[in-house]
């Protein structure tokens, strides 16, 4: 921006109060601001990736602008300049044109507005607040509408929806001290067709978190709390929390269902450990923003409040503060809780009357949420508090494995670049390929620098560099003992001795499950390492692990969603689908087809619904793209409904902007229309694989409900402990798994929707790894 500066224009950097004019740029960069252009010029700008003449530094280009006056005679008598750094400039002036260009500020720009209109005006603040809601900017938002007091009248997006009840009035809100009042309430929700019902605890595991209090809601603005367990120095007498578990348990245990909850899974859990077993709630709210458009960024309570209610909450954070001096929830004072927690139930109530009605106008959405979403809640909420016991011991060892091994790789690494290196480092990585060992570089990072991202060392190791190979393994040891090895002992559950994890709805726009603390999804399965953490989950004496994998899911949905004639009869008549692939595509008999044959069908057969190219095909198969390209027009040429299908989706998602799966599931893709090639291809890429995706969550969540359901009728000794991907793992005597076995696949593959059969493969074993 120096190069702004004149008589009559400064340079201010507003964070350190620096100003420069004409003398103080000389001073500090050597050269007065008519000459900064062409001293960018020769040295270059990284942060915006412009080159500079190689090896010229700042006291080299003072050095020749002193002694040639501007950038131009430097450019007329190259040739005087000796030396390897004279040889950098004549070598660099086919570019230097294109540098300068580059660094220089246009300042001849036509403009529709006049100085005068360019001067600052009073603030839209409509439009502020349209922006401040959409980015989630919470403090400027109370800002806007008279500063930051909480209980001030809270702004509306233009777009927000309108809730029923106006402006929400914390003032109305009612803390119950005395038991008569509390008796009134919970009169008041029995009566109550429905009612918003919100668990306060001490903290977010729930296998462990103590209640602190509840708050609940009947009509919009008229919420109370209740609370039972605060005890920070003067906190008030409150209802005695055995006496309020005893009063609230008829109702909550209500076959009924009234509750309306935001998240209930958690309260629910949490209840459980009290003797209260909820049946499960009439409405959540978070999975009604989640069926309504799985692609929305954030379904939790705050956000939702803010998007369709105009309404910016009390956050957690500004009543309990952050990092380790946090509060917890019993040490909030009375009258700042009672605020937030009554608000709470309020805002899930008002989002419920506002989210439900738009969804009762989608019957593909509404019928994912009333028979997939909502029924699942409990049956996620039994496999949850149940847990999955797991082997410390054996862990500890595995632990003590991946550091060895770890370190003997870190040693060869250390030996290939002749010099001790930090292997989690990207900056000392980057020195070591690409500055010291002058390994080709791959791809650069938005600041300019060599790419050491996943990606690009595969690439690298595939083409012989023995160092990425090394980094890569390291890696991936490294974090299976600090994801896993490590951390899963000391996330079991001191009462149960399990470990539990969370379940999410909500995360996935595709609509399967993740999970957190621990992460059940990625554990490798194909590794041996992580088949050894595999054998670490574990069956308690006398029990047995029985697990349940849908078998090549994604591509029976496929055939069924292409109609394709040739994948229809292949699944129909039981064939392996990739040998018959593999036939189609190579022009021989199943039986003629070879093991390489085979793979290379496979990675077709799930590469294509990926939505892989040609380039990315033939560096699986390690062939050449023109190779790979044939492949994939053998295989349409085979299964011409497969490359309908792919051509009628995008086509139809460009009209409608989203997909569906076979039962409603709606995914929106905002992007299929963009202008930018590369998010526009992206979205399409997704158009392709989200309704198989979706589709197989929807199978697997559905069989998870009649599962549950007819373990409802069994024995208690049957459980349901994991669901990961497409498999299902159950806990049981080992003496009842054969009479168990054919009832899951029956129940798996039954009300099958497709038009092809469903398969699933079962086995069992005393651990993980032997049940798969």
């Amino acid at each position: 921006m120096t190069q702004l500066v004149n008589d009559h224009v400064r340079c201010i950097n507003t964070m350190t109060d620096e100003q420069l004019d004409p003398t103080g740029v000389k001073a500090k960069f050597g050269v007065p601001p008519e000459r900064i252009i062409d001293y960018l010029t020769l040295i270059g700008d990284t942060s915006d990736n412009i080159p500079g003449v190689p090896k010229v530094g700042p006291k080299t280009a003072v050095k020749w602008l002193d002694l040639y006056g501007d950038l131009d005679t430097i450019i007329a008598r190259a040739d005087e300049i000796k030396g390897k750094v004279g040889e950098n400039l004549r070598g660099f002036l086919d570019q230097i044109e294109l540098s300068r260009e580059l660094v220089t500020i246009k300042c001849d720009v036509e403009l529709d507005q006049s100085l005068e209109q360019l001067s600052l005006q009073s603030p839209d603040t409509d439009k502020l607040r349209k922006i401040y809601t959409e980015l989630e900017f919470k403090t400027w938002l109370r800002n806007l509408d008279g500063g930051d007091d909480r209980d001030s009248a809270h702004s509306r997006d233009s777009e927000a929806d309108e809730p029923s009840a106006g402006t929400i009035n914390r003032d109305r809100y009612e803390t119950l001290l005395e038991l008569a009042e509390l008796e009134k309430w919970i009169d008041k929700l029995d009566r109550a067709p429905v009612y918003a019902f919100d668990l306060e605890t001490d903290s977010l595991d729930y296998m462990q978190a103590r209640i602190v209090g509840f708050s609940f809601a009947v009509n919009p603005g008229e919420a109370a709390y209740l609370p039972l367990t605060h005890d920070y120095p003067g906190a008030p007498d409150q209802i005695n929390l055995d006496k309020a578990l005893a009063l609230f348990k008829p109702l909550l245990e209500s076959p009924q269902r009234k509750i309306i909850g935001q998240h209930f899974k958690y309260d629910m859990n949490v209840l459980k450990r009290f003797d209260i077993k909820v049946p499960g709630p009439a409405h959540d709210t978070m999975l009604e923003s989640y069926t309504l458009d799985s692609t929305a960024s954030r379904h939790d309570m705050d956000s939702l409040s803010s998007k369709h209610l105009g309404h910016t909450t009390i956050t957690f954070k500004e009543l309990a503060g952050t990092g380790k001096n946090q509060l917890t929830f019993n040490q909030i004072a009375l009258e700042d809780a009672s605020a937030y927690a009554a608000e709470d139930a309020d805002i899930t109530l008002r989002l419920h009357q506002t989210l439900g009605p738009k969804l009762a106008q989608l019957p593909g959405p509404l019928s994912i949420y009333e028979e997939v979403e909502l029924p699942l809640v409990p049956v996620l909420s039994r496999i949850e508090c149940h847990g999955v016991r797991v082997d410390s011991n054996l862990l500890k060892i595995q632990s003590g494995e991946l550091a060895s091994a770890a370190r003997a790789l870190e040693e060869e690494a250390h030996a290939l670049a002749d010099q001790p290196f930090n292997m989690a480092s990207p900056k000392q990585i980057q020195e070591i390929l690409f500055t010291k060992m002058e390994i080709p570089v791959i791809r650069k990072t938005p600041k300019g620098q060599p790419s050491t991202a996943e990606d690009v060392l595969q690439e690298l190791a595939e083409k012989g560099y023995r160092l990425p190979e090394l980094i890569l393994e390291h890696r991936s040891l490294t974090k299976l003992q600090s994801t896993y090895t490590d951390k899963l002992p000391q996330m079991v559950d001191p009462d149960s001795g399990r470990v539990h994890t969370s379940y999410h709805q909500a995360v996935a726009s595709t609509g399967r499950l993740s999970s957190s603390d621990p992460n059940l999804q990625n554990i490798p399965i194909r590794s041996a390492e992580g088949r050894r953490i595999r054998q670490a989950f574990i069956a308690a004496p006398g029990n047995q692990l029985l697990a349940a994998d849908y078998s090549q899911i994604e591509l029976r949905i496929m055939a069924h969603l292409s109609g394709d004639q040739g994948l229809l009869a292949a699944f129909a008549e039981g064939q392996d689908i990739h040998r018959a692939t593999a036939a189609e595509v190579f022009g021989m008999l199943p039986d003629q087809v070879s093991s390489e044959q085979r793979r290379n069908a496979k990675a077709i057969n799930f590469g294509l619904i990926y939505g892989m190219s040609a380039f990315g095909l033939g560096k699986q198969l390690g062939i050449g793209r023109g190779e790979a390209q044939s492949y994939i027009d053998l295989y349409f040429a085979r299964y011409p409904g497969v490359r309908a299908y792919m051509d009628e989706t995008r086509e139809k998602a460009r009209d409608l902007g989203y997909v569906e799966t076979v039962m409603g599931r709606r995914l929106y893709l905002p992007e299929i229309n963009a202008r930018n090639a590369q998010r526009r291809q992206y979205a399409e890429r997704t158009a392709i694989n989200a309704p198989m995706q979706g589709t197989a969550a929807d199978l697997i969540k559905r069989a998870m409900i009649r599962i549950d359901a007819w373990l409802a009728e069994q024995p208690e000794t049957i459980k349901m402990i994991m669901q990961v991907h497409d498999e299902l793992v159950f806990e049981l005597p080992a003496e009842q798994i054969e009479a168990v076995r054919p009832q899951i696949d029956k129940l798996m593959t039954d009300d099958n929707p497709l038009k092809v059969p469903l398969e699933v493969e079962i086995g069992s074993g005393d651990n993980w790894d032997q049940a798969h």
